[in-house]
């Protein structure tokens, strides 16, 4: 029903920024929320920041101040700002999204195919 499709990832220096999109098509459904997650080898996917249909931002104490998630509603994109990158912030990004099908009247949550980000003098 609904694909995600993530870019933006790639090879930065320490102190960089990069921007990541995701994209969500289909028809018949609605979004509530869109978010970033992240993950490396051998640890938990963690959150990084998601926004709600409302505005209302949450973001990890790890990239407080430092990335920033926004979205275009129109355009079923959401997007983060990845700023004064770290080499800890190397992950592989996950965009997630919940909404609604239309015509089943349900809810789901998809994930993204991930994009690797590589922070690295």
């Amino acid at each position: 029903q609904v694909r995600l499709v993530e870019s933006g990832g790639g090879l930065v220096q320490p102190g960089g920024s990069l921007r990541l999109s995701c994209a969500a098509s289909g028809s018949f459904f609605s979004i509530n929320v869109m978010g970033w997650y992240r993950q490396t080898p051998g640890k938990e996917r963690e959150l990084v920041a998601r926004v709600t249909n409302d505005g209302t931002t949450n973001y990890a104490d790890s990239v407080k101040g430092r990335f920033t998630i926004s979205r275009d509603n129109a355009k079923n994109t959401v997007y983060l700002q990845m700023n004064s990158l770290k080499p800890e912030d190397t992950a592989v990004y996950y965009c997630n999204v919940g909404g609604m099908n239309l015509l089943r009247h349900n809810n789901f949550n998809i994930w993204g195919q991930g994009t690797l980000v590589t922070v690295s003098s």
